[in-house]
């Protein structure tokens, strides 16, 4: 098992504890705005079982009929996980409409703020820690997931405070005007998860930061070669395919114009993990005297 499936099984079992301990304050308390967490974490969950299947799926090697790989399964992983965080921010909105046409007086707010509390605690522990080893491991999936977890902790404390409100000000109101409130950040933290996810599926390319450093490793390292054009990049998960046209002299033997590519690789891949590379070596009658010219 991965490094990256363990830390997706370690989110689901911190998830359920998460989960039991919101449940319990929510039951004690009746209180719409700590339903809505509730409801977050059950999503939160179940995005964690999706992105581990995800992971499993991502790391089975290349075959006849994916010989690219099965990375993208993490983008198909966080786009579902967007849609299950739209559909909980529909549900807490509904909760909160039934809360507001019905309103119950919360009870034993002590005890449910400090199991909510606590579980917030948690999950924000847990979610600072997986996104640094998401980053790590370039993991969209789990990045998704660490995501979703902060989100969930942006709730919890969103629904306190409407617990505290309510308990302050005597309005019950305030209960499940909360619970809308977070419900529409919710919508809009699940829409930005599937924008990103989207963009992964539809082979966007890399930050222009990581762009204009690939045309300078080219530069530095293709000493012999007169010029790289058309470079083009995409991501697909863990793996960010690059490929370009090499220029070299026409009379430039063979086996020199591999070694500049291997220099090449070598220098790019040295300060990028998970960089697939494909050079196409073209004479100097093919130079566009554009793209990367060569130091």
């Amino acid at each position: 098992m991965s490094k990256a499936e363990r830390l997706a099984l370690g989110s689901v079992a911190v998830g359920i504890v998460v989960l039991a301990m919101k449940l319990a304050a929510w039951s004690i308390t009746g209180s719409a705005a700590l339903f809505s967490d509730a409801a977050e974490t059950v999503v939160n969950v179940a995005a964690a079982l999706v992105a581990f299947l995800a992971l499993r799926l991502a790391a089975k090697p290349a075959d006849a009929n994916h010989p690219y790989g099965h990375d993208k399964a993490e983008f198909f992983a966080a786009v579902i996980e967007g849609g299950l965080i739209v559909a909980a921010a529909l549900v807490i909105l509904h909760e909160a409409w039934t809360a507001y046409a019905n309103p119950q007086p919360i009870v034993q707010a002590g005890l449910g703020a400090v199991l909510n509390g606590s579980a917030t605690a948690v999950n924000l522990g847990w979610a600072t820690y997986l996104r640094w080893r998401g980053k790590q491991l370039r993991s969209p999936a789990l990045l998704a997931d660490a995501q979703h977890i902060y989100s969930d902790v942006v709730t919890a404390v969103g629904a306190l405070i409407g617990v505290g409100l309510v308990l302050l000000t005597g309005l019950p109101w305030l209960d499940p005007l909360v619970a809308a409130i977070i419900a529409v950040y919710v919508l809009a933290s699940g829409g930005a998860v599937i924008r990103t996810s989207v963009s992964g599926l539809m082979d966007a390319a890399p930050s222009p930061t990581v762009v204009a450093r690939i045309r300078q490793l080219v530069a530095e390292h293709a000493e012999g070669a007169i010029e790289a054009h058309d470079l083009r990049t995409r991501h697909a998960g863990r793996l960010t395919f690059l490929e370009f046209h090499l220029v070299v002299p026409g009379a430039m033997t063979v086996a020199a114009a591999h070694e500049i590519c291997d220099r090449v690789e070598a220098a790019l891949k040295a300060e990028m993990d998970g960089l697939m590379i494909t050079i196409h070596v073209e004479p100097e009658g093919k130079a566009k005297h554009l793209g990367v010219l060569v130091l």
